[in-house]
């Protein structure tokens, strides 16, 4: 049996939305997707909670326009059932907060909001049946989330160092930064992350970035951009390098294990999903550190990356909490590929 909603153009509005973009996606009872949209990253705490919700507006508003539907009226939401997956919900409160700002919009009936980690794991996750597995995502930042089907969940608040976060883009990015910084000038030991970040930059030394990225010349937001080269540079044999990835590894592993020891699946059959850019990557010695962390923690675990978009879990979310049937989930995997 479905929840009934009011009467509503789509059945179900997924959104996810992270630090550097947000995706929605209109989609009808069947599982068909009707119209998709797109905006900038989403971010409450530099924002502000409703400034960041109209980011979210922007994409509504675009596949909205695009599905042909009329302009939003009172009493007339254009779906059914919200289902929101967003960056910087990391507690409980937060989602309250979010759900509350979401569902004063009026796009759907109902409102469900959640991290965005819990896109990661439902679009991992075969089929209509309940959740019941781990997701880590390692992108921008670094979060962990487990599920079982009678709702229990396991999770991180996942904030940045006052959590006890390590890594993620910005994370490693930062490390490399740190390493190559003091190997130039005497502090550390040598590495060849000191002329590989520069270079990424056209730039002739550490002294040279760090000027740039003090200075404002070099914007902190292509940061990201020295990920793929510490991979490379570690790839390449650099002992620095090396530890740095191996070290991403075994937070992944020390993250899911814990998860899984909270739910009680340390012994049991259960998925381990990896998702983010980060982990999507497909770099060898940080995703094969993974498996082997993992064999010696949760033997019987079954690691996996999540290439899906992450706004097909928010879909699959909406569909289970209006209690849709297994088609229309299988028709929205499908339509993801």
């Amino acid at each position: 049996m479905g929840v009934n909603r009011p009467a509503a153009p789509a059945a179900v509005l997924a959104v996810d939305a992270g630090n550097s973009k947000t995706d929605v996606a209109l989609i009808a009872a069947d599982g068909a997707v009707l119209a998709a949209g797109r905006s900038e990253g989403f971010q409450p705490p530099r924002d502000g909670v409703e400034a960041a919700v109209d980011v979210l507006g922007r994409a509504v508003a675009e596949a909205a326009e695009a599905a042909g539907l009329p302009p939003l009226r009172a009493g007339s939401p254009y779906a059914g059932q919200v289902a929101a997956c967003l960056s910087n919900a990391d507690f409980p409160v937060e989602e309250r907060r979010l759900a509350d700002a979401i569902g004063a919009r009026g796009w759907g009936a109902a409102t469900l909001v959640r991290n965005d980690t819990f896109a990661i794991l439902r679009a991992g996750l075969p089929g209509a049946a309940a959740p019941r597995g781990v997701a880590v995502v390692c992108g921008a930042g670094i979060n962990c989330v487990g599920m079982l089907p009678d709702g229990r969940t396991a999770r991180f608040p996942a904030v940045g160092t006052i959590s006890g976060d390590w890594g993620g883009g910005g994370g490693l990015a930062e490390e490399a930064l740190w390493w190559a910084a003091r190997a130039e000038d005497g502090r550390g030991g040598p590495t060849e992350l000191a002329a590989a970040l520069p270079a990424r930059f056209g730039l002739g030394s550490m002294g040279e970035l760090i000027e740039a990225l003090h200075l404002g010349s070099l914007g902190r937001r292509r940061l990201h951009e020295l990920v793929p080269v510490l991979f490379a540079v570690a790839a390449a044999g650099d002992p620095v390098a090396s530890a740095i990835v191996e070290r991403q590894a075994d937070e992944v592993v020390a993250l899911a294990s814990v998860a899984l020891g909270r739910l009680g699946l340390l012994a049991e059959e259960v998925p381990v999903l990896l998702g983010g850019s980060v982990l999507t990557a497909g770099h060898p010695q940080l995703n094969g550190r993974i498996v082997a962390g993992l064999a010696q923690r949760a033997p019987r675990a079954r690691v996996s990356v999540v290439s899906a978009p992450p706004v097909l879990g928010a879909g699959l979310l909406g569909l289970d909490a209006l209690g849709s049937p297994p088609g229309a989930h299988g028709k929205l995997r499908a339509h993801f590929g």
